[in-house]
């Protein structure tokens, strides 16, 4: 068979043998870059509370799903039998859309195009043909998407939301478990009304959750005492602390005791609760106020300065600017969430930003299993040879082309499911990176999983985003992008001397940073 003679010629042989060797382990608790960033300039740091500083467990979860259902049971009087769904822990991820419409919750890329095979309505997959019907296409217009956007008229239908937060999963997964139960029994119900209540009973559950977290803080919050050491050594190089959040002061309070001792406040400069972000960073005239914890509740003074040692309570980012002289790329602010915490500060404020992603720690465990690494090194291999040799006709060859387009589609259903079996990686899908992932390196310079693992780098040390060596130019990249035609991959590390260990991903176009 010629083909099959060809592909046992030199260059292709070489190319066998690449699969066996398996790239290096990403470092687990490194710290990666999107935007090249000197921390020397940095003279302020900023930082959320909820999944910045503190770091939840799983039961977690499990509280604000069991409180959101329980709402929907006894306030909305949703069926009884509705008491009976428990979560499932790791049905979604974070990043995935909701089609408030279609009642559709699916998982779409930075060039906003569907991946087919992740899909849900309700727990059950939808078929492609019958999404390509829904949507007509595989690209679904903008203005759809987002139609969330800060800057779109209040008149404007909500048409998709997206779980941009850790929060938000256990909230999709009673949105995904009930619709489930109303399809299974034959329940007729609007989509929009659904997701409107489910998401009102869990936010509505959240000053319930406060009191159960305040009480039982240790079953809920991971404890981390290397945050005090991290923060003494950036009080000790002279920096300043603020923290800006919107959780209310009591439930902050609690959690802030266990991480750093009950006299935490004095590690920071500025501290403000209830901020209400995204409008803390957008809204100009809300004054601060301050907050007595005390009498527990707002003073009535007017704030002109804002004072180590005291609480304050909403007000904007504006005033905080204005009060403290804190501007510009002099500041670094921490947070999870890429809109309501870091998109804000960069695009009007001129921020430095850092992006605490806790999934990484799993993303990079599973990249580093050496039966993935082998799977990945195959797939591309596959892909290389398919590309090569897709013009063939003789009949023998054509056979051959089938039988690796399958192989090549299981193992891209395979890397897929090591990630999450419903919906993959966070940050890929079989081409691209994910819409989540596209916009988290647009407002974060810098990402981790975790807050300390900046222990590891000086005050002083600037964070650099690798650069590839690629076909035409060189493409900035954050999980490093290497332009190669239609080779599929979730996160790949790729094998290339002038590339440090760290995450890759492999794309088929350019994608700005």
């Amino acid at each position: 068979m010629e083909l099959v003679a060809d592909i046992l010629g030199g260059n292709n042989m070489m190319l066998l043998e690449k699969t066996k060797k398996l790239p290096p382990d990403v470092n687990i608790e490194a710290v990666f870059a999107c935007n090249e960033l000197d921390l020397k300039e940095v003279n302020v740091y900023g930082f959320d509370y909820d999944y910045t500083l503190a770091c939840y467990k799983p039961s977690m979860d499990y509280l604000l799903y069991n409180l959101g259902r329980d709402t929907l049971v006894k306030k909305l009087k949703y069926p009884d039998s509705i008491s009976k769904l428990d979560y499932r822990p790791g049905f979604a991820v974070r990043g995935l859309h909701y089609d408030i419409e279609k009642g559709l919750l699916l998982k779409i890329d930075s060039f906003l195009q569907i991946q087919l095979g992740s899909v849900y309505r309700g727990l059950s997959p939808v078929p492609n043909e019958e999404v390509l019907r829904l949507y007509r296409n595989k690209t679904i217009p903008i203005d759809y998407v987002e139609s969330h956007g800060r800057h779109q008229p209040a008149f404007v239908k909500l048409k998709m939301i997206q779980l941009a937060d850790l929060f938000s999963v256990p909230e999709m997964g009673l949105l995904c478990n009930v619709a489930e139960y109303f399809e299974k029994n034959h329940i007729e119900y609007h989509p929009e009304i659904l997701f409107r209540d489910v998401k009102k009973s869990v936010q509505s559950s959240h000053s319930i959750m406060h009191n159960i977290v305040e009480n039982n803080v240790t079953d809920y919050l991971e404890q981390n005492s290397t945050i005090q050491t991290y923060f003494e050594g950036l009080i000790k190089a002279g920096k300043k602390l603020f923290l800006v959040t919107n959780s209310p002061f009591r439930f902050v309070n609690i959690g802030m005791e266990l991480l750093l001792g009950e006299e935490w406040i004095n590690f920071f400069d500025v501290v403000i609760v209830q901020a209400r972000k995204p409008r803390f960073f957008t809204d100009e005239s809300r004054p601060f106020r301050v907050y007595d914890p005390v009498s527990k509740r707002q003073l009535w003074d007017h704030v002109t300065k804002l004072e180590k040692g005291k609480i304050y309570y909403e007000g904007t980012v504006k005033q905080l600017q204005d009060m403290t002289g804190w501007n510009g790329q002099q500041v670094l602010y921490f947070g999870d969430h890429p809109y309501s915490d870091l998109a804000d500060v960069t695009l009007e404020h001129g921020w430095r930003t850092g992006a605490i992603i806790t999934e990484l720690t799993h993303e990079i465990e599973t990249l580093n299993n050496s039966t993935f690494k082998f799977d990945c090194n195959w797939l591309q291999m596959l892909t290389q040879l398919i590309e090569d040799h897709q013009s063939a006709t003789r009949p023998e060859d054509v056979t051959v082309l089938g039988e690796w387009m399958k192989e090549r589609d299981e193992l891209r259903q395979r890397t897929k499911c090591v990630f999450n079996e419903q919906f993959g990686s966070v940050f890929r899908t079989y081409h691209n990176p994910t819409y989540f992932s596209r916009r988290l390196f647009r407002f974060a310079d810098i990402y981790t999983s975790n807050l300390t693992n900046l222990l590891k780098y000086s005050v002083n040390h600037t964070f650099y985003p690798r650069r590839v060596a690629v076909e035409q130019k060189d493409v900035p990249a954050t999980l490093v992008v290497v332009k190669q035609k239609d080779v599929s991959a979730t996160l790949v590390a790729v094998e290339r001397k002038e590339v440090p260990a760290t995450l890759v991903a492999v794309e088929r176009k350019e994608v700005p940073a």
